[in-house]
């Protein structure tokens, strides 16, 4: 049997290349090695845009197009939106029941966005315990592997943690998924700064072919480059940062790595080689994106499939965790 895994996003918009390289990429390949499941976590959506969830639902639907068109394969994994399986609730309140405060304090994730983020209030329990919700969804399909950058692994730390207690509790039911660190290549913004939908700096992967040439014209370069005569340093210039990741003509790198380190080739020339490059990418995804974003009859009935695949699959874990704490088991 395929070792199973789980991964999931947040609905906050359209994703983009960075989302591409980074996740997208990876969970196409697994697909064909692993029994995956990926769940569009819209509840963690509300976690910070409680206040204003106008958009919620439209975002759920721009993720899943997004997902679609980069090979997401509804054949080859599950795909489902995580308020569709009610069990993920249900088994976060019981993790919350054993899961320490001090656990979730201590996480550097949530240290580091209190200070950091500024312009939405995060003191609420659901922001605090983030990694309990995402250990439930997890923990729900009995996941053995979490795809993840450094950045999440002390969420899911937290979640094997909570895993041994609960265990310990009530016995061996839950399964303690293990990280499968995944390659996240750096993918800037077009001001340089990691690329992010809050950053403004963001290329889709649903921008039509002009938006996506605008977006590459104005990006940022090394700004020791003031000049077209001036020489540059590509390893200081976020477009060359790009080519790493989407051109794979390791000729052609090399020739705009000395063009640009000796003035040999302007800032445009360079950035019109990755538009080839990043368009031939784009080509396959925004085929695939028009075969569902033009019927909405299959992406809803893909959704209904996803919702169902899944639940079945968290029946079972709950009906398990339910006997084993020692509620009234359930008539089936």
């Amino acid at each position: 049997m395929k070792k199973r895994v789980f991964s999931g996003m947040r609905p906050t918009g359209k994703l983009h290349l960075g989302h591409l390289a980074g996740a997208l990429t990876n969970w196409v390949k697994m697909q064909d090695e692993y029994d995956c499941i990926y769940g569009v976590v819209d509840w963690h959506a509300l976690m910070s845009d409680y206040a204003d969830s106008s958009q919620i639902r439209n975002n759920c639907r721009e993720v899943l197009l997004d997902w679609l068109s980069a090979g997401l394969d509804p054949e080859k994994c599950t795909i489902c939106i995580q308020s569709h399986v009610p069990q993920h609730a249900e088994l976060h309140l019981a993790l919350s029941m054993i899961t320490p405060l001090g656990w979730l304090y201590r996480c550097p994730t949530y240290k580091e966005q209190i200070l950091n983020i500024q312009n939405k209030d995060l003191s609420n329990y659901a922001f605090l315990g983030y990694p309990v919700l995402m250990a439930a969804d997890i923990l729900l399909y009995k996941a053995q592997l979490v795809p993840v950058g450094e950045d999440q692994s002390a969420h899911l730390e937290i979640a094997r943690e909570i895993v041994r207690r609960f265990n310990n509790f009530y016995g061996d039911v839950l399964v303690e998924p293990q990280i499968k660190l995944t390659p996240t290549p750096k993918v800037p913004g077009t001001d340089g700064r990691k690329m992010s939908k809050s950053y403004g700096n963001a290329i889709n992967i649903s921008d039509s072919p002009d938006v996506l040439w605008e977006k590459l014209r104005t990006m940022m370069t090394d700004p020791a480059r003031e000049k077209r005569t001036d020489p540059g340093d590509p390893e200081k210039c976020p477009v060359w940062d790009i080519h790493k990741v989407f051109n794979s003509d390791e000729d052609q790198k090399n020739e705009l790595f000395e063009g640009c380190r000796t003035a040999g080739i302007g800032c445009v020339d360079c950035k019109k080689k990755l538009r080839e490059h990043v368009e031939k990418a784009m080509i396959p995804i925004r085929e695939r994106r028009a075969k569902y974003e033009n019927d909405e009859t299959l992406l809803q009935a893909l959704i209904h499939e996803g919702a169902r695949k899944a639940q079945v699959m968290a029946g079972q874990t709950m009906e398990e965790v339910v006997n084993a704490i020692g509620f009234v088991p359930r008539e089936r």
